[in-house]
């Protein structure tokens, strides 16, 4: 397997802290096996663990806060320090209220991971105020394949990767047919478990197609209206309402995600016309069934991914007319980026784009051809290989 070091490492950042350690990310990108790297950790530290899978069917019977508690109960020396950690602990009713209980009543250290953002949301939100860190997981990006492949060669890594994405399963699968009935089985997972089931879907066909719309218009510009009118073109009458609560159930489950529209020049977010990026092109493509269709658009969805696994809030840019691919804020930090597959001879677009914003912060270009590398204009340009990997 892959050692993903910089996640494991922000588990144990935060080990024998107060906080609740609340681990999230889309299904199958690799939350259980980290939760398990730790169990390793502290139990060959002689440390009292409890690790729960709540979607294995031994913990079926356990699924509410009082049955999980009895079951602690009697499981556990409560005269030691206790480290519980729990996959998937929103199959659990009530746990909210046993979790906070938890940590208010007893020497333990809490781990918790979850599918869907909901589990950050409502009650957990009111008893944890403060008291819980967040740590989300992605698939594998292409820095975590590069360091990990035997192949030296970056360029066939990320065609692989481009095509492929990064679900660890799918990674480690050499099988062709085999990666693509995983990407298959991962997604109808996530949109009839994570998204249909818990949203309480009953126009499942309403979903299915506009996962496959968003899929189809990856950095587009999107609004509930926009798809509402798409729906009536295929002689299906969506409202607009429901198709804005499908795409934030869609977002719940991290298998989409909304770059909102900044205004530089006012400083502003705009609320409409986000564009939307999925969490792993694989999905994309095996879904619609055509390999690299817009590879532009799969290029900005890659650097969209490495920026918001970086920490980086990212948005897309509004400067007057214009539009800027990328606005990236982390702390004090302030970045331009545009990306583009090639930068065409006497073209400076991409450049000017940036030259006209008026303040001192780093502005970048990220393209696929090598042969625009180099500066413009006093503007860095980069390869998508050599941002990927930084």
């Amino acid at each position: 397997m892959i050692a993903r070091d910089s996640y494991l490492n922000q588990m144990i950042k935060y080990l024998d802290t107060e906080f609740i350690k609340v681990i999230t990310g889309v299904r199958r990108s690799g939350k259980s096996f980290l939760l398990k790297l730790l169990k390793e950790r502290l139990t060959d530290q002689n440390k009292q663990v409890m690790y729960l899978n709540f979607e294995h069917p031994d913990t079926f019977s356990i699924q509410t806060s009082e049955k999980l508690y009895s079951y602690i109960v009697e499981k556990i020396d409560w005269n030691k320090k206790m480290y519980f950690l729990f996959d998937e602990i929103g199959e659990v009713k009530n746990w909210q209220k046993l979790i906070n209980g938890l940590r208010v009543a007893y020497d333990c250290d809490i781990y918790i991971t979850g599918s869907n953002a909901n589990l950050l949301s409502g009650e957990l939100s009111t008893y944890l105020s403060g008291r819980y860190v967040e740590i989300k997981i992605y698939p594998l990006s292409f820095a975590e394949i590069r360091n990990f492949s035997s192949d030296t060669n970056k360029d066939v890594l990320l065609e692989e990767y481009i095509k492929y994405g990064g679900f660890p399963s799918v990674y480690l699968t050499k099988d062709e047919e085999i990666k693509v009935n995983v990407l298959k089985e991962i997604y109808n997972s996530i949109i009839l478990k994570d998204v249909s089931l818990r949203g309480n879907i009953t126009q499942v066909d309403v979903l299915l197609k506009l996962s496959l719309y968003l899929l189809d218009n990856i950095g587009n510009s999107i609004s509930g209206t926009k798809i509402s009118n798409y729906f009536q073109s295929i002689n299906q009458k969506v409202t607009p309402e429901t198709v804005n609560r499908y795409l934030q159930l869609l977002e719940n489950s991290f298998v989409f995600y909304k770059a909102h529209r900044y205004d530089i020049r006012g400083k502003e977010h705009l609320k409409t016309l986000g564009k939307y990026y999925v969490v792993d092109l694989g999905l994309k493509n095996i879904m619609l069934g055509r390999m690299n269709s817009n590879l532009g658009s799969m290029v900005k969805n890659i650097v969209y991914l490495k920026l918001i696994s970086d920490g980086w809030n990212v948005f897309v840019g509004k400067y007057d007319d214009l539009e800027i691919d990328f606005v990236c804020f982390r702390g004090s930090e302030t970045k331009y980026i545009q990306v583009t597959l090639s930068m065409p001879k006497n073209s400076k677009r991409e450049s000017d784009n940036l030259l006209l914003i008026r303040d001192n912060y780093e502005r970048l270009i990220v393209t696929y051809d090598y042969s625009d590398v180099g500066v413009i204009d006093g503007i860095k340009v980069i390869h998508l290989t050599e941002f990927l990997s930084s």
